[in-house]
């Protein structure tokens, strides 16, 4: 019954979208309240993480609501944020001047991202960041045991995602690498063509 969506997040186990409006809905598995969109309105961009769910307001501020046993939820005081991206247990947010902050679960130093400028794209895995920077080089902290922060030689890319324990790009030339686990030929990536956007769910990759 969905209508006038302009965008789509998927969660571990519920799916947001947002309407042309500002307005978001979401169904699915809401334990933790992740689905108590209802009242949400100038929203511009949404994100979903393993039981929480991210919005980007009109005015550059972020609104949350799910599980916030790790902080993940804790966003209250950023501003002038462009973007959001939500992992397992964290959540990103791209700053316009560049800069990234990130709350949540730290255990594996995902949200470790103070030092990072020049950033135009932020994604998030499970226990890992990764971020694209101005001139095409990809920067990654986090959970690297299946190497998906080994993104150090990647050159000129025009997008990033990740998810699970892999992370992926498309370069300019269309093609698309990615690195991680790769237990199910989710990183098997290497003679794609002509691609315009991936995606990166738990253990398979979109393009």
């Amino acid at each position: 019954s969905w209508t006038d969506i302009v965008q789509i997040a998927a969660g571990s186990h519920h799916t947001v979208g947002l309407k042309s409006d500002g307005t978001v809905v979401a169904v699915g598995y809401s334990r933790y309240g992740q689905c108590d969109v209802g009242n949400w309105t100038d929203i511009t961009q949404i994100a979903a993480g393993s039981h929480h769910t991210v919005g980007l307001k009109s005015d550059d501020t972020i609104i949350t609501t799910g599980d916030n046993e790790d902080g993940q939820c804790d966003v209250g005081g950023w501003t002038a944020v462009v973007q959001v991206a939500a992992g397992l247990y964290h959540t990103v947010g791209l700053r316009s001047d560049g800069t990234v902050v990130a709350v949540g679960a730290n255990f594996y130093g995902q949200c470790n991202v103070a030092g990072w400028a020049d950033i135009t794209q932020i994604t998030a895995g499970y226990g890992h960041t990764a971020a694209q920077k101005t001139d095409g080089t990809v920067v990654a902290v986090g959970d690297n045991r299946y190497w998906q922060c080994d993104v150090g030689d990647w050159m000129d890319t025009t997008q990033i995602a990740a998810d699970g324990y892999q992370t992926v790009a498309i370069k300019t030339d269309r093609t698309a690498v990615a690195v991680g686990l790769n237990n199910y030929g989710q990183c098997n990536v290497g003679n794609w063509t002509d691609i315009v956007q991936v995606a990166a769910g738990d253990w398979h990759t979109v393009g």
